[in-house]
């Protein structure tokens, strides 16, 4: 039988507490719930093993920079960690997310002991935002070269990057060399005429 949405929070806040929660919302038919990066291995074992809750698979786990969010006026820590959760018994999904203590070095504990699926999702987040997930079994790169520099979706890193790379003829090999193309602007121009469309 499916669960209501705000049965599935009343039954978090019950079975979590108040000191497991940092925050929980309902906003478009989805529940959100956060928790302390210190509480997130207790709050997410509890979240899989509880017989009201029974969130048996995760299925995506993303990272997310905040540092540009609501056109910069974000004033909480920058990086988190987001999961995904699905409860087959109780046919509802929930958002967990919790938030890396330390900007310069965002590090959050691994969920892969709880949820084993979560293993390339936590390298995706490590590649792309620099997040260090700690006890995974395996953290390296999985979408960019072991030579990479930078995490490329963090919103400080230059969106044509620090070095690109091409094949060198006389060396019989792919080189890497600083950036050569200009930076340019990506917002679009939209020029249109007078009584463009007829208004």
């Amino acid at each position: 039988m499916a669960k209501t949405l705000n049965q599935l929070i009343d039954d978090i806040k019950r079975v979590l507490g108040d000191e497991r929660i940092s925050k929980i919302s309902l906003a478009l038919d989805e529940v959100t719930l956060e928790v302390p990066a210190a509480r997130l291995i207790e709050a997410a074992t509890l979240l899989r093993d509880h017989a009201d809750l029974r969130f048996e698979a995760c299925v995506d786990v993303c990272g997310v920079d905040y540092s540009a969010y609501g056109d910069g006026q974000w004033s909480g820590l920058r990086f988190a960690s987001v999961a995904h959760l699905l409860s087959y018994t109780h046919n509802v999904r929930l958002r967990l997310r919790s938030f890396c203590a330390d900007d310069d070095f965002p590090v959050i504990d691994s969920l892969i002991d709880i949820w084993p699926a979560v293993n390339w999702f936590e390298r995706e987040s490590f590649d792309l935002y620099g997040i260090i997930y700690q006890g995974h079994p395996d953290l390296r790169r999985i979408l960019t070269d072991y030579g990479f520099v930078g995490h490329p979706f963090r919103k400080d890193f230059p969106l044509s990057g620090y070095v690109e790379m091409r094949y060198d003829p006389e060396q019989s090999r792919v080189i890497y060399q600083p950036v050569t193309i200009e930076p340019r602007e990506t917002v679009p121009r939209i020029i249109r005429e007078e009584n463009y469309g007829g208004v």
